[in-house]
């Protein structure tokens, strides 16, 4: 059964109408069509999302790079198919093909929306919380890049971040971290619009949530306005009064009806996560006063009117681009350096990376990590970062330059408070927005409070580096709510993670080199509390000899001694991380004693060994040699890859204690 053809629109008025409709209509199909998705958000939404993209958000649909663009970020992850219509409509390269292909296996139009999948979308959102403090990096990039090249006549940097959430995203706890630091900084260029709607998916959110939602923001220091989501005059006013202030960062909170134009499910929790039903597509169109057939349908008119945003973004884009060749005329230093910090261009490693001289008292690899840091931020002016609250511990300040705050956006040492969820999806965030490499550090064993964010970084392919000191029982005294166990199996789980547990400070300098030159995904460089020996000079070392080259810490495992004669094979291969190499190689001078010949490997990064062919590998732990150990401070589980069935692994498998570090080192079995 089909209905008639809608009237064509002889008004603005009548045209946005046909727009918004069109947006739910396109929504409906496609959840439809797949047979699961979530309806009710872009239904409810679309008034909204119409007033944002067709009146104000500054983007070019043939250029989703463009660095001046605004960002949309869709918290709401599971509204999915509003954010694909609104890309299809506006000029992306998402053909209709594709919102028709919705949750389908190769498709560009996953359940939620993924970062570098599909053309047009900012940030990976689903889990809920993620995406409003990704906009806080957003947000902080933006300030830090603007303060850092603005000059009168040239805003190169002047775009805002627009963020649609839901209930869900507000009562995750992350959305409380990240919403307090942004009021905290006063990011007066990010705007967040709730869909206030009443509705989660166990049904109406009285079940659970009471809150006055607009005085917990205002407590945060944010600019509050509550509105008439479906009233498009009232959400103009309110992006207007909140582009307007420049003071504070924004919360409109919108008075919505969860799938709105259905004549049963409207307003209820059947619309929020599972198709209407075919029957009630069908009465939702015909109440909205659009065909049931065909599916997808996208009226002539909507098409050219939301296609304007093509040649309204060319235009900006040109204008911007035209000012940026006067800025390279006018600040040719500037220009170089936006030009260096944008393409994330590395220096010299030759010149830039620190030494370590040899030291009997040795150096904790966190304070390697400091020096290794300070260096490589003197010639990288992209790199920026901070900790939760630990710089002191985590070694993690840049020395020359003051903390990034409210009036001086451009220093680059970062104080995140005890927030490490917000840290850390932040700084996705930071380098998703382009122009900046950023850090954050914490204790190892407070990844925890990070892991989906940490899961998502990889996921989305972003450049993020997690610092991770107190790496061990090797803690000592802080006691096992502080000695990590489990976590560095559980991050090497993680996909397109690296983990990199450097064993001196020379391995730590190569460490910070992965980190910064692995632009596919986040590392976590693993540091010590207590020192280490640095294992420098590599040849003719003071204690243990002739040791391998430190440089091979970029293939994340080496041979660092050899006790066998050249073109032999080892008796036994010795295997560890971190402050464990120190134990092995001592082991082997003791087994060279006994004329066992052992071989020594250092093996910092897994993820990277595992990259080389097999011939490396080979040449690293020959198939031939059986008898092998390994030994890590911390849980056994996944170095079984290594020994073999007839090696041993020596780990730790139960939680440490309160103790002199030397003393909860000898629990290691």
């Amino acid at each position: 059964m089909t209905s008639a053809t809608p009237t064509v629109p002889t008004s603005s008025a009548e045209l946005e109408q046909l727009s918004v409709n069109t947006i739910r209509g396109l929504s409906m199909d496609g959840v439809q069509q797949a047979n699961s998705g979530h309806p009710g958000l872009p239904m409810g939404m679309a008034d909204i999302a119409y007033v944002v993209w067709a009146r104000y958000l500054k983007h070019n649909p043939t250029d989703p790079t463009w660095p001046d663009r605004d960002r949309f970020v869709l918290s709401a992850g599971h509204g999915s198919m509003l954010l694909y219509s609104l890309l299809h409509l506006t000029g992306y390269d998402l053909p209709l093909e594709e919102l028709q292909n919705f949750r389908q296996w190769g498709s560009k139009t996953p359940g939620h929306p993924e970062v570098g999948l599909t053309p047009g979308v900012e940030t990976t959102t689903g889990p809920l919380g993620q995406g409003i403090a990704n906009a806080v990096g957003f947000a902080m990039a933006e300030a830090h890049l603007a303060a850092i090249f603005n000059r009168p006549d040239f805003p190169l940097v002047d775009h805002d971040t627009y963020v649609f959430i839901s209930d869900g995203d507000l009562m995750e706890g992350i959305s409380h971290e990240a919403a307090s630091l942004a009021g905290h900084l006063k990011l007066h260029k990010l705007m967040v619009i709730y869909d206030d709607n009443n509705i989660s998916l166990d049904g109406p959110t009285h079940l659970s949530y009471s809150e006055d939602v607009g005085k917990r923001f205002e407590a945060y220091g944010w600019h509050v306005q509550r509105i008439d989501g479906h009233d498009r005059s009232a959400i103009a006013a309110a992006v207007d009064a909140a582009r307007a202030n420049a003071e504070q960062p924004s919360i409109i909170i919108a008075r919505t009806q969860i799938g709105y134009g259905s004549p049963n499910k409207q307003g209820s929790a059947k619309a929020h996560g599972s198709p209407l039903g075919e029957e009630e597509v069908r009465l939702s169109k015909a109440a909205l006063g659009i065909p049931t057939e065909p599916l997808f349908y996208v009226p002539d008119e909507v098409r050219s009117h939301m296609g304007e945003a093509i040649v309204r973004g060319q235009q900006r884009q040109g204008e911007w681009q035209t000012m940026l060749e006067g800025y390279r005329a006018a600040h040719p230093a500037m220009a170089q350096q936006w030009d260096a910090m944008w393409s994330r261009q590395m220096p010299d490693w030759n010149t830039a990376m620190p030494t370590f001289d040899y030291d009997k008292q040795g150096m904790a690899t966190r304070k390697a990590s400091e020096v290794t840091l300070n260096a490589y931020a003197a010639v990288l002016p992209a790199l920026l970062g901070g900790s939760a609250d630990l710089h002191t511990s985590n070694n993690t300040l840049i020395k020359g330059s003051d903390v990034l705050a409210v009036g001086a956006y451009a220093n680059r040492n970062i104080y995140y408070g005890v927030r490490e969820h917000a840290m850390a999806a932040a700084m996705v965030g930071m380098t998703l927005h382009g122009g900046v490499i950023p850090y954050g550090g914490t204790f190892l064993v407070f990844s925890d409070y990070m892991r989906n964010t940490i899961r998502l970084a990889a996921l989305s392919h972003a450049q993020v580096i997690f610092v991770y000191t107190h790496d061990s029982i090797g803690l000592g005294e802080d006691g096992p709510t502080h000695q990590p166990i489990e976590h560095l199996a559980s991050l090497r789980a993680i996909p397109n993670l690296a983990v990199v547990r450097p064993a001196d400070a020379t391995e730590t300098a190569y460490a910070w080199r992965i980190a910064l030159e692995r632009t596919h995904g986040p590392t976590a460089l693993v540091f010590t509390r207590q020192n280490l020996p640095i294992l420098n000079p590599r040849t003719a070392h003071p204690q243990y000899g002739d040791l391998g080259p430190a440089e091979d810490t970029l293939r994340g495992a080496y041979v660092l001694k050899r006790h066998e004669e050249p073109g032999t094979t080892p008796d036994v291969i010795l295997m560890a991380t971190g402050s464990e190499v120190e134990i092995v190689l001592e082991a082997a001078q003791v087994l060279a004693a006994e004329n066992i010949r052992a071989r020594v490997v250092s093996m910092p990064a897994w993820e990277l060994f595992e990259a080389q062919d097999a011939a490396y590998h080979e040449s690293v732990l020959p198939a031939a040699v059986t008898a092998r150990v390994s030994i890590e401070a911390a849980s056994p589980f996944g170095w079984e890859r290594y020994v073999g069935t007839q090696g041993t692994v020596i780990g730790i498998n139960h939680f440490g204690a309160s103790a002199p570090y030397k003393q909860s080192m000898s629990s290691l079995a």
